[in-house]
């Protein structure tokens, strides 16, 4: 069972991550600062990042992409990308 935190994103007692989803620092950090619905979170915005900029997980310049977009969406450090949503719904094929 997953420890209760008090989580960096929400501010919210809740259960953290059963184990550091990274095997280094980061993974370390997030593992004891982020509970599990705030991971949730990033997970859901990491694949629509992704998707959005056709991002590769084995090209090192994507992964500091999403590492940085990580950071910030977890622990507002740096720069977040913001998806440009405004032509949702009106692109057809």
């Amino acid at each position: 069972m997953a420890d209760v935190i008090k989580c960096a994103r929400c501010e919210k007692k809740s259960p953290g991550l059963e184990k550091p989803p990274f095997g280094n620092a980061l993974g370390k950090r997030i593992h004891e600062q982020i509970c599990q619905a705030c991971w949730k979170g990033w997970l859901a915005t990491q694949n629509q990042l992704i998707n959005h900029y056709g991002l590769s997980t084995i090209n090192p310049e994507h992964q500091q992409f999403l590492i940085g977009n990580m950071e910030a969406f977890l622990f507002g450090e740096g720069l977040k990308t913001q998806i440009d949503a405004s032509l949702q719904g009106t692109i057809t094929h």
